[in-house]
């Protein structure tokens, strides 16, 4: 573990279509000594990469220009990567019943909120500690 009480050899996937909280949330986990995949903007990209990549956890927004990221959710479930949903559509009743059991934060992201809850994802995944 570095400094921030994040391992280093943790890699993030990084799922996100605004190009300027793409990379703000970039900077912010590289700062806490996370390798980030990413950030990919579009569903498919992030599809094609997903299976090429070591992900030990993964940060997914859920509108990418009107197109939303379920399949890569589902994609990383299946691969028993833990996701967490960072998205303004999260508060909706329907999206809110799709997500049970999925973490979520919502935007604008809160730096302490995002770092608490990927711990806590990270301790129960059992890859921290």
């Amino acid at each position: 573990m570095n400094s921030t009480g994040a391992p280093s050899s943790l890699s993030v996937l990084v799922l996100e279509d605004d190009m300027l909280l793409a990379m703000d949330m970039e900077d912010h986990l590289i700062s806490r000594g996370f390798q980030v995949h990413g950030p990919f903007g579009r569903v498919g990209d992030a599809m094609d990469s997903i299976g090429d990549l070591e992900i030990d956890l993964a940060i997914v927004d859920l509108n990418l220009n009107g197109e939303f990221s379920f399949p890569v959710i589902e994609l990383l479930n299946q691969r028993s990567v833990p996701v967490i949903v960072c998205s303004g559509y999260v508060e909706l009743p329907e999206v809110r019943t799709r997500l049970q059991g999925i973490p979520h934060v919502g935007k604008p992201w809160m730096p302490e909120r995002l770092d608490a809850l990927m711990r806590d994802v990270l301790t129960a995944t059992r890859v921290v500690g």
